[in-house]
Parts: C-alpha cells; sequence; structure tokens
C-alpha cells in the first residue's frame, strides 16, 4: 500500500466518522469511500487527489448515470474535508456528470405475472432449495405488504411476530420504526418458510429472518441477483424492466383498486396508506400511485356511475 493509500484511508475513516457523529446514517457513502481507496490500492495511484482520479473512479463502474453522479458528488464532499489536511487536493466540479431526471416508470404486474415470478422461484439454484425458497417468500412478502426490498432484508427474527401477524420494521427511509400487520395467508407462508429455514439451518449464524444460501443475512445485492435471475426464469425480461422496488408500487396501485371497487371513501383512506407504506406525508404515497389501465377503468366507471365523485 502507498503512502497516499494510507493517508486516504485514514482521512476517510475519520470523515465516516464525523458525518456519523453528526446523525447521518452514511452506510452508502461509507461504502462508496472505502471502494475509491481500494480503486487507489489497486492502481498504486500516488498522491494528490485530483480531479481525473475522482473521474476515473466514478467511470469504473456500471450501471445508471446517476449512479456516477452520486459516487462524484460523495468524492466531492470527502474531497473538500481532504483539502484540510493535503491542500493540493483538487476541487471537484458540482456539474462533472449529467443527471438523469427520467424516473423509469414502474411495472405493474398481473396476477398471472406475480404467480409466475413466485413459480420460478422453484428452480432457482435446485441444489440449494432454500434459496428459492427465500426468494419465494419474500417476493411474496414484497407483493402482500408493499415494504421497501431494503426494509425487508434488514428484518430480524424478533421483528416478526408470527402468533399476531405483525412486523416491527426498523430503520427506515426517514429513521423510524413502524408496525406492519400482514394477512393471515402471508402469516402462514412466513411460518412454513421458518420450517424450512430452520430445518436447513438449526444453528442460525445471525438474527436475520431471511437467509442466504450460506446461513447468514441475505444482501440486498444477493436480492438483486436472485429477483433477476428469477425474472428471467420467469420470462419476464422482455418489455419494461421488473425491479423489485415494482412490487411497492403494485401494492399501492391494487390496495387503491379495491378501495374503488368496494365504493369507500379513497381520500379519507389515503393517509392510513402512506402510514402503512411509512412515508411522512401523502405526497410521498401519490408518487406510487401509478394509473395501471386496469385502475384507471375502475376509477372512470366509478366517476360515471357516482356522477363525477371520486
Amino acid at each position: 500500500m502507498t503512502a497516499f493509500a494510507r493517508f486516504l484511508r485514514e482521512k476517510a475513516e475519520r470523515y465516516i466518522e464525523l458525518r456519523r457523529s453528526l446523525g447521518y446514517a452514511f452506510s452508502k457513502q461509507a461504502g462508496t469511500l472505502r471502494a475509491f481507496i481500494h480503486y487507489v490500492e489497486r492502481a498504486q495511484l500516488d498522491g494528490p487527489a485530483t480531479r481525473t482520479m475522482a473521474l476515473d473512479f466514478a467511470l469504473s463502474f456500471g450501471g445508471a448515470a446517476n449512479s456516477r453522479v452520486t459516487r462524484h458528488g460523495v468524492l466531492r464532499r470527502f474531497y473538500e474535508y481532504l483539502a484540510v489536511y493535503d491542500v493540493r487536493t483538487e476541487a471537484l466540479e458540482c456539474r462533472a456528470f449529467p443527471r438523469s431526471r427520467a424516473i423509469p416508470p414502474p411495472r405493474i404486474l398481473s396476477e398471472a405475472e406475480l404467480a409466475s415470478l413466485i413459480d420460478a422461484c422453484a428452480r432457482l439454484s435446485q441444489g440449494t432449495p432454500l434459496r428459492g425458497r427465500t426468494m419465494a417468500t419474500l417476493i411474496g412478502l414484497l407483493a402482500s405488504s408493499g415494504l421497501r426490498s431494503g426494509e425487508v432484508v434488514r428484518l430480524d427474527r424478533s421483528d416478526v411476530d408470527l402468533a399476531n401477524g405483525v412486523l416491527r420494521v426498523r430503520k427506515t427511509k426517514f429513521r423510524k420504526d413502524r408496525l406492519v400487520p400482514v394477512h393471515t395467508t402471508t402469516q402462514t407462508a412466513l411460518r412454513q418458510y421458518v420450517r424450512e429455514r430452520d430445518a436447513a439451518f438449526p444453528t442460525p449464524k445471525d438474527q436475520a429472518f431471511f437467509l442466504s444460501s450460506r446461513g447468514n443475512r441475505l444482501s440486498a445485492t444477493g436480492l438483486q441477483n436472485g429477483f433477476a435471475e428469477v425474472r428471467k426464469l420467469a420470462h419476464l425480461d422482455g418489455g419494461k424492466p421488473l425491479r423489485p422496488h415494482d412490487l411497492r408500487h403494485r401494492f399501492a396501485v391494487t390496495r387503491l383498486s379495491l378501495w374503488h371497487q368496494q365504493r369507500a371513501d379513497v381520500q379519507a383512506l389515503l393517509p392510513l396508506l402512506a402510514t402503512y407504506l411509512g412515508h411522512a406525508s401523502y405526497s410521498d404515497t401519490a408518487y406510487y400511485l401509478t394509473g395501471s389501465a386496469d385502475l384507471l377503468a375502475i376509477a372512470a366507471e366509478r366517476a360515471f356511475l357516482d356522477g363525477g365523485a371520486v
């Protein structure tokens, strides 16, 4: 390791501690900084920290354009901190990468497509059947509860109350805990998963509810990789891209459709949906209420029958 890499590592860890002491979770940003240190180490780069170094690091990863913007932004603020200790550190430009404002529209699965996705989990890693069972249970939970994928992989065993059918969701996007009741059919699926999980790993390596094929907590990357494999097995790779987060959209749209069909007071019930999804305000929930063709048809029919009052 070069002297410059050692210097960067020390300052990066101190910077991470500083940001966390100010109340920031600073998890993904810390990962970006540590990845930058590894990049400098592998390339055996020498100081000072330059614009070219930061640009090359941001471009060394694949993914969406906004990911490069985010990585470069983390380095830009770290460079400002670093300049206090090394005046030769070059300032990074705010607009080095253009940010794409286009948000890909969600893909709302039909009941048949969702069933196909869950069924495909049985063909995932047949030598390690728990992996398929984990993905099937997890996908079912995402679709039936509207949880964020990050919230699901962070669930501990103590967070899942199967006796009362309630999940305790910790470390949410807004740093608040919330209780999420689940349907009896979801409880049954979770109980079945617990039996298979505990049979495969009678001595748990940690307190995670969802386990990887190695017996430790399923990571966010593990979820994404497994979801991509299952999506391909279910022949859902064509057309509009499908992401785990789309199941959260599907939950909100399905709930709204059901309320319209029940002729409920949708406007009065929307704050309940916002609370259930863990949103700070209804405006956050409105983002998820993407109008599917079925939902628009139901709303239009109700508006006609009610004389325009939806």
